[in-house]
């Protein structure tokens, strides 16, 4: 069987390069890193995918190579091709779930929370546009809490946000949490469930990476690579 050769251009505070990073290293499927300051429009990077959205995975097989956009292009892609384990649901029903819970983190978490708190903490930094608007931040941190509220209420009927199983789910909401966890943004003594929850996600090897990540002038909070918080 031919080798394959991955290559992974992300970010790493990015949610979305997150849950790709996640799944490959669930999936144990050996990639290189290349960061990528998508924002800045690299044109090469354009090549890849004309969006200039991260993350972006190029699998080259026997000199032939092929090119998978954005997130849930490629956490389809993965689970399709290595079904083991599988991250997307056994089942019609749980695969629903999984797929709504996708949805939400990368839809409605990020509309709600991330374009008001990562915007003002990160990418108003990494774009030179200005100080952080306090008035946004208190709006994300109040829409933030109610996302960990439901968190909170899933987890205290289920094993796994997605159901019985670790999922995609599970990988999607951490990736999220975990770039605001860097910012310190979370208030994991309100939420005993989801912290054991999140303790349980981040102790698996293939998160071990992210808590490696650092962004120069941006420090994470003293915890954040702490396994027992």
């Amino acid at each position: 069987m031919t080798a394959v050769e991955r290559t992974l251009y992300h970010f790493p505070l990015d949610p979305a390069s997150r849950q790709a990073r996640l799944a490959l290293g669930e999936k144990r499927l050996p990639f290189e890193p290349v960061v990528v300051r998508y924002w800045e429009r690299p044109p090469e990077f354009l090549k890849l995918n004309p969006s200039g959205l991260a993350p972006v995975l190029v699998e080259t097989e026997a000199g032939r190579p092929v090119v998978v956009c954005e997130v849930r292009a490629i956490l389809e892609h993965l689970d399709e091709l290595h079904p083991q384990p599988q991250l997307i649901g056994r089942d019609p029903a749980e695969r629903a779930e999984v797929r709504r819970l996708l949805q939400w983190f990368d839809r409605k978490f990020d509309s709600e929370v991330n374009s008001l708190l990562l915007h003002e903490k990160l990418e108003k930094r990494l774009t030179k546009m200005g100080a952080p608007d306090l008035g946004a931040m208190r709006v994300g941190r109040e829409a933030l809490r109610d996302h960990l509220d439901y968190v909170e209420t899933l987890l205290n009927a289920r094993d796994w946000l997605g159901g019985r199983r670790l999922s995609l789910a599970d990988f999607a909401a951490a990736a999220h949490i975990s770039v605001l966890d860097y910012f310190g943004d979370i208030p994991w003594r309100e939420l005993p469930t989801a912290k054991t929850w999140y303790m349980k996600v981040k102790s698996r090897p293939a998160f071990r990476p992210l808590l490696a990540d650092r962004w120069p002038g941006l420090a994470p909070a003293g915890h954040y690579d702490d396994l027992d918080f």
